[in-house]
């Protein structure tokens, strides 16, 4: 089976340390009473000059990460084709991918993807009273289903899929000021055990956060662990189910000192109707609440559409989705209201095709 390795070094060019001499410099200004007015001026622009191409450069250098990160993935995965949804001799099936793209819809199928999200978000709340403030998202999810007992319609899976979340988003720095940041936020590893029970949807099994934030306003500071599960039903026209992900801070992160225990949940909750051609409609929204906030502020809510279209490229399965979401409820002081979302999930091949521990 193909297996990629990589290994390099890097060397940032850009950091902050380069721009730090505009701030300090612009604060002994400003502390002397002998400071020409152009000096101060001089010194605001070189400062906020240096701002910008920090924020300029690290939105560019993360972007790219990110598009060699699925390229690599997506070379990978091409090395092989995957078996489902081919016709004898290897014509592509219009029924077997519009199968594909409903068991995409399932969150515990067993497809192998790589699901990438794309958002555009608008956030608002008492601490803004102008335009909504605009940010964006890139979610990586790898959809590894790792089959442990049994085949067929009597499978139990292992379903794997951390999300790896890459934010642009404004950080509030008091009231209406706000600075917009880019790094990776927390991620999510949700680990349920997926159990055979025809056209029910049932799995449980534990969650996790890790505290991989690069940012204090994107991550928690601290490790996390809670209960996760699947709850639905499917036909052959549609499905519906919750996929809800509860948290219990358990530790901070090392560089954090103390940091108090979080509580907090996610729930997606879906449902898609299947058209012809491998179409669907449907939404796949996620609710958060957190245990912790203060009232007014610990839920926020949104409905949405989403239609979707499965087909092939070179030969390969890929979903691909569009939608948006409004958030009926949404924290008081800022908090997303609306978003504006592009899947791309593309199949790859199993890594693990036969049971960890027989079955079959």
């Amino acid at each position: 089976r193909p297996v990629k390795f990589q290994f390099g070094f890097e060397y940032s060019v850009v950091s902050q340390d380069d721009f730090d001499w505009g701030s300090s410099h612009l604060r002994r200004l400003v502390q002397r009473r002998d400071a020409s007015r152009s000096q101060v001026a001089r010194a605001v622009k070189v400062a906020a000059s240096g701002h910008q191409v920090l924020m300029e450069t690290q939105g560019r250098v993360a972007l790219v990460a990110i598009v060699l990160v699925f390229a690599s993935f997506a070379v990978v995965a091409s090395a092989q084709e995957p078996a489902t949804g081919s016709k004898p001799g290897g014509a592509p099936s219009q029924e077997n991918v519009a199968e594909i793209g409903a068991k995409l819809s399932n969150p515990v199928s067993d497809v192998w993807a790589l699901f990438t999200q794309f958002g555009l978000t608008f956030s608002d709340g008492d601490l803004n009273t102008g335009d909504p403030e605009v940010g964006g998202n890139i979610s990586f999810q790898p959809i590894l289903p790792i089959p442990l007992y049994g085949s067929g319609a009597d499978a139990w899976r292992l379903i794997v899929r951390p999300t790896i979340p890459l934010l642009f988003d404004p950080v509030p720095q008091g009231f209406d000021r706000f600075d917009t940041e880019v790094g990776l936020g927390d991620t999510l590893l949700p680990l349920p055990i997926a159990a055979p029970a025809g056209n029910w949807i049932l799995a449980l099994g534990p969650t996790f956060t890790l505290p991989t934030s690069t940012k204090d306003a994107f991550g928690r500071q601290q490790w996390a662990v809670g209960p996760t599960g699947v709850l639905g039903y499917k036909t052959e026209k549609w499905i519906a189910g919750v996929f809800p992900q509860y948290f219990f801070g358990i530790g901070s992160r090392g560089d954090q000192g103390s940091t108090p225990d979080a509580s907090y949940m996610s729930m997606l909750y879906f449902a898609f109707y299947n058209l012809p051609d491998a179409w669907q409609i449907g939404f796949n929204p996620t609710i958060s609440y957190d245990a912790k906030a203060s009232s007014g502020n610990r839920w926020n809510v949104p409905v949405g559409l989403v239609v979707t279209k499965t087909t092939r490229i070179a030969s390969r399965p890929v979903k691909f989705q569009f939608g948006f979401e409004y958030s009926v409820v949404s924290q008081d002081d800022f908090g997303q209201r609306f978003q504006i979302k592009l899947n791309v999930i593309p199949v790859i091949s199993a890594l693990i095709d036969r049971p960890l521990f027989g079955g079959d």
